[in-house]
């Protein structure tokens, strides 16, 4: 059974509510349409209904079905907008709150926030900041995690799976922030069915190279260490000495994750976006994701060169998220 098999089958009939601020669409609904009649969640789009149905009727879709809400117009949109207020605690009046819950993202992440959904997936038409400000303001991260990330599942061709992170959100970290992007990588990692074996990278194994960038990977390790005293961790670990088991086992001898790591994070943002794109063009691994670790409802963040297929997917992954919670 495959990765989303697996996943397909915890959310199958749990009528876990996913709402989409994209309805408009065609990627959003043929996916949306696919979710439902498979039984896997139960989907609701945002946006302008007129123009919803117009996309439904040009593509023979059929959403009669399927929740549509147009923000504005919608019932509880009063409500929203006082429990957004509430929520910003003095930095947005409610003559701004008007006006922001009438954008989608801002409508659906309240909905989260508030229990009317149990995910978000967002990020075909808006960029990443679009989609991540709302949550940050509104759903906010987990008690003892400062800073959201991005995880990556990579699978490869023979079974095998990883999990890359940071790939997609903060461009540098300090040793505290990536301490708290490892023990959220191995929850994520978890869901996956992942048994993690951390591996916190660099240019450096254990000393072999000294330099301040080097030293903050060798900070970082020890803060994780701290922070999830039983979890299979070790840095600093150059690529190599942390995936090879003959170049772990020289080079970090005595390591339990030398040599068979499966979650990486990588020392900055520039280096697990590379890392992830080589793994996946020059290596041939599928990779799945991002998926937004450290908030504390899910919120999923597409690719704007997303398919119907990525949606269908990272759909299914947030409502496992959210079931996992």
């Amino acid at each position: 059974m495959n990765i989303i098999d697996e996943l397909k089958a915890k959310v199958k009939g749990k009528n876990m509510k996913i709402v989409f601020p994209e309805g408009e669409d065609v990627r959003i609904m043929g996916a949306a349409i696919r979710l439902k009649k498979d039984g896997l969640i139960t989907p609701i789009l945002l946006g302008n209904i007129e123009e919803i149905e117009k996309v439904a009727k040009e593509n023979n879709f059929d959403i009669s079905d399927i929740e549509v809400i147009q923000p504005e117009k919608a019932e509880d949109f009063e409500e929203l907008v006082d429990a957004f207020v509430e929520r910003r605690k003095g930095k947005a009046t409610k003559e701004q709150a008007l006006e922001q819950i009438k954008v989608p993202n801002y409508y659906g992440t309240m909905m989260t926030y508030v229990g009317k959904a149990d995910g978000m997936v967002s990020g075909a038409v808006n960029s990443t900041g679009d989609t991540v400000r709302p949550a940050l303001q509104i759903v906010k991260t987990k008690p003892g995690v400062s800073r959201t990330s991005g995880a990556m599942v990579m699978l490869g061709k023979d079974g095998s799976r990883l999990l890359f992170s940071d790939i997609a959100i903060n461009i540098t970290l300090e040793p505290q922030q990536l301490a708290e992007v490892a023990v959220e990588s191995a929850k994520t990692a978890k869901l996956f069915g992942i048994d993690p074996k951390v591996a916190m990278l660099s240019f450096s194994t254990k000393g072999s190279a000294k330099h301040e960038l080097a030293e903050r990977t060798i900070e970082a390790t020890k803060i994780a260490k701290e922070l999830a005293p039983d979890l299979a961790l070790d840095g600093e670990l150059q690529f190599d000495a942390a995936f090879v088991p003959s170049v772990g086992a020289k080079k970090a001898p005595g390591s339990d994750v030398a040599g068979k790591a499966n979650v990486f994070i990588f020392p900055d943002l520039q280096a697990g976006n590379i890392g992830y794109k080589i793994a996946q063009r020059l290596g041939g691994y599928e990779a799945l994701g991002p998926i937004l670790q450290g908030l504390n409802k899910p919120i999923s963040d597409l690719s704007r060169g997303c398919s119907e297929e990525d949606v269908y997917k990272l759909s299914i992954i947030t409502a496992a998220q959210a079931l996992a919670e």
